[in-house]
């Protein structure tokens, strides 16, 4: 492994993007069973938004983009939007505002395509604190929303025949799903985040025997597929997202060739 990987320099980075590769896979997962693999995207869009007018404001990108993110995922479990619908308004939406306000400030549109292409190698303490503050969340809901959300999955009429508070556990998916994007888009980038919500959970859905098994799977091809990235950018000096994206799509392309059905999405 390059030496790079020691250097203090990239300790911080390392370790950010690393929380973030074992944990966004499993929102992944979650957001394909629901039929919303598209939120990656959608909220990843309203967080570059956000972020880039906080800079304008002088708020900090992070915080903007979590604000960002987080009123997009509430505003969408309150209209009950469901589906990859709503996501897509968000991702018009957001494209839209990221390059406009990009086209009207003076250092907007470097850092809009600072947000498109990732941030990792700035990553610090703010990032890795949001990240772990992040991880926490999804040790303490996570389990909690497992049951409704495969109930939902396997008995969509469950919660309406017996006059469940849906929305509660749709906002709770909905704002961890925004955070784990927002913090995702300022470190990895936009596409970079996409690719680690979606081609993991793809690729776990169509080779694990259970659902236990493809949140493991997923986040580990999330964390492996990170790991060579990080060393194959830092030894080739390329850029870290679009190796990312090259690294995750080989797996990804192997496992559609072989032809397994998905068992879950």
């Amino acid at each position: 492994m390059s030496e790079m990987l020691f250097d203090p320099l990239f300790q911080l980075p390392l370790l950010t993007g690393l929380l973030l590769a074992g944990l966004l896979p499993v929102l992944g997962a979650l957001a394909m069973l629901r039929d919303e693999w598209l939120a990656a995207l959608g909220l990843a869009h309203l967080a570059s938004a956000s972020a880039l007018l906080g800079q304008v404001l002088g708020v900090p990108a992070l915080i903007g983009a979590t604000l960002g993110a987080l009123g997009g995922g509430a505003i969408k479990t309150f209209l009950a939007a469901r589906g990859n619908i709503a996501y897509g308004f968000m991702i018009l939406a957001g494209w839209s505002a990221t390059l406009l306000i990009g086209a009207n400030t003076a250092l907007g549109e470097q850092l809009a395509r600072s947000l498109v292409e990732g941030q990792l190698y700035f990553a610090g303490i703010a990032e890795l604190a949001a990240g772990l503050l992040l991880l926490a969340l999804c040790i303490r809901y996570l389990p909690r929303l497992m049951r409704p959300v495969l109930r939902a999955r396997f008995f969509p009429r469950y919660e309406t025949a017996n006059r469940l508070a849906a929305w509660r556990w749709h906002l709770g998916l909905d704002l961890l799903t925004a955070g784990g994007l927002a913090i995702g888009t300022l470190t990895l980038g936009l596409m970079g985040t996409f690719a680690l919500v979606l081609v993991p959970a793809w690729i776990a859905f169509r080779l694990a025997p259970s659902w236990r098994w493809t949140l493991i799977g997923a986040s580990l091809t999330g964390v492996v597929g990170y790991l060579l990235a990080f060393v194959a950018a830092l030894e080739l000096d390329q850029p870290f997202g679009p190796v990312l994206v090259g690294g995750l799509l080989g797996p990804a392309l192997l496992t559609g060739w072989l032809g397994r059905p998905a068992r879950f999405g």
